[in-house]
Parts: C-alpha cells; sequence; structure tokens
C-alpha cells in the first residue's frame, strides 16, 4: 500500500527518541552520565569566562577568543541536553513543532559560530607567529571583539534562512526523529513533497561551507605556524610557539575531525547504524564542550600561571589570619 501525501503540515509534535536501541534499564544510568556531561560543560566554561573576565592579566585579544569559544559552549549545551536528559529522565520525549524548529535553529547557528571561532583562533596564532610586529595594531580588544561579534551577528542571520527554509516543507504524519535533539538532517527527513531534496540541498552547501572554508584556513595556518617553528634556532622559542598552539590546535581536531569523518563515509558510501550514528554525533557535539575548559586551564600558560598566582595569594592570605 502505498501511502498518500496531503502536502500539508499536519504533525504538531515531533517525538525525541534519543538513542534508539537503548534498553530501558539503562535510561538511569544514561540520563546521568548526561547530567554530569552538562554540569561539566556549564561549570568548565563558566569558570572560563570568570577566570578571564577576574584576570587583568587575561584581557587580551587571545583569551577574547576563548570567551566567545567558552560562550557557544556554554549555550550550545544548554540547548540541546536538559531535552534530552528529561527525555530519559522523565520520558519526556514530546517536543512541540515551533520548539524543535527553535532548538534546530540553535544548534546550527552555534555550531557555525563554534567554526568560526575556532577561524579566528588559528589567525590569531598565524598572524602572532608570522608578523609579531605588526599583530599589536591588528589584532587589538576592540577588533577581535568586533569580528567575532559579527560571527555571531552573521551566522544567526543566515541560519534564519536556513531554518525558514525547512519550515516551509508540509509535515505529514511522520514525526519521529532517531536523534537527541532536532537537527536540519533528521527533521527534513520527515518532510514530504517535492521540495525535501532541494531543501536538504541548499542545506548541505551552506553547511560544507561553514566547515570547510574555516577548515581549509586552520589548516593552511597551523601548518605555516609548523613551518615557521622548524626555521626557528632556539630551543625556548621553539617550546613557547608549540605550547601556544598546541590548545588551539587539539581544540580544533575535537571539533572538526568527527564531524569531516561522518561527511566522507556518507560520501563514500559507508552506512552507520542508527545508534552508532547517534552517539558519534553526540560525541563530537559534547566531549568538546566539556574538555575544553580542561585544556585551556593545563595547556595554556598563562591561565596556568593566573590560578596558580590566585592560589599563591589566597593561601598567604589565610596564613597571614
Amino acid at each position: 500500500m502505498i501511502m498518500k501525501y496531503t502536502n500539508i503540515t499536519t504533525v504538531k509534535n515531533f517525538i525525541i527518541v534519543g538513542f534508539p536501541g537503548l534498553p530501558p534499564e539503562y535510561n538511569g544510568l544514561v540520563s546521568f552520565i548526561l547530567f554530569l556531561v552538562f554540569v561539566a560543560i556549564v561549570f568548565g566554561n563558566i569558570f572560563i569566562l570568570a577566570i578571564i573576565i577576574s584576570e587583568r592579566t587575561l584581557h587580551k585579544p587571545t583569551y577574547l577568543v576563548f570567551f566567545h569559544l567558552a560562550m557557544t559552549d556554554i549555550l550550545f549545551g544548554t540547548v540541546t541536553l536538559p531535552k534530552i536528559i528529561a527525555r530519559y529522565w522523565w520520558n519526556d520525549m514530546l517536543s512541540s513543532f515551533g520548539a524543535c524548529f527553535a532548538q534546530m535553529y540553535f544548534v546550527h547557528s552555534l555550531g557555525a559560530i563554534h567554526s568560526l571561532i575556532l577561524l579566528m583562533m588559528a589567525l590569531d596564532r598565524f598572524v602572532a607567529i608570522w608578523f609579531p610586529f605588526q599583530y599589536p595594531n591588528l589584532f587589538t580588544n576592540k577588533a577581535v571583539s568586533i569580528a567575532c561579534s559579527l560571527c555571531w551577528v552573521l551566522t544567526f542571520i543566515r541560519m534564519m534562512g536556513i531554518v525558514l527554509h525547512a519550515s516551509t516543507l508540509p509535515y505529514c504524519d511522520l514525526n519521529t526523529i532517531m536523534q537527541c535533539y532536532c537537527d536540519h538532517v533528521s527533521v527534513t527527513n520527515l518532510g514530504c513533497g517535492e521540495n525535501v531534496a532541494y531543501v536538504k540541498w541548499v542545506a548541505f552547501a551552506n553547511a560544507m561551507i561553514t566547515l570547510l572554508v574555516p577548515l581549509t584556513f586552520i589548516i593552511f595556518s597551523y601548518f605555516s605556524i609548523i613551518i615557521s617553528v622548524l626555521k626557528m634556532s632556539l630551543k625556548e622559542r621553539h617550546h613557547k610557539v608549540l605550547s601556544t598552539c598546541a590548545p588551539q590546535i587539539f581544540v580544533t581536531c575535537l571539533y572538526y575531525l568527527p564531524r569531516c569523518f561522518i561527511y566522507l563515509t556518507n560520501n563514500l558510501g559507508f552506512k552507520f547504524s542508527i545508534d552508532a550514528r547517534v552517539i558519534i554525533t553526540m560525541i563530537y557535539s559534547l566531549i568538546p564542550a566539556a574538555v575544553n575548559p580542561v585544556i585551556y586551564c593545563f595547556k595554556t600558560m598563562e591561565i596556568k600561571k593566573a590560578l596558580m598566582q590566585r592560589f599563591m595569594n589566597r593561601k598567604i592570605s589565610i596564613t597571614l589570619k
């Protein structure tokens, strides 16, 4: 029997399945793990924001970029995790049509902003290494603040078009999302009518630009930095440059490698089970946001010094009392 679609949206709510193959007896454990990840993302990145705001020595362009990166991590975790935690704690699987599209909008907007902030991070290091004398004039706090703000504003405007385009599709009968949150692919797969393929193609082209344009420059930037380091003669300069760039490179790899893996395997014809795809998506969406604060604290020399100085000052004040 062939299902006939009316090309009129009849869906009022979407059902968020989460991890499709998960046995019910593990719901409590999964919700607890997701809650711990949520706490780690929110409090870890708030900790980074507080350090950058309170320490005058960190009021520099590099740490302003870190500030914006931490903001995207907090907001992304807040947009995605509470709903999926509620699904496993209270079996709250329903998401209204408007709420689902709002979540989709913020998920893709914040992902694109994160990509642009990583581009800013790579550009910051590229100019600092290759043009050290021009760096103080080019990368001022004001210039970085304006550039990062434009990343937010322009991306929110651009993603509005992508999400509104998806919302023009009729959604007939199918409303089960095999994912932990509403994303463009999962939602438009439920669309009906003649324009579904076109809407998907537009979104895919936009995603490729969002992913590959920053990634291309980031690869070029860090490759040129490595070449610059190899030309240096002093070992301490080698160590200083690499220790400065290592956190940014690690954060960038955490963000891009799993995404590139998914896109490449899709285009090469490899197929994953739905559960594997959901797990990989959650890993590349949430793990970087959870571990970034640890990377900043233990791999960034100036943040470590600021933390140690605060600890020593507190220790001295307690001793004097």
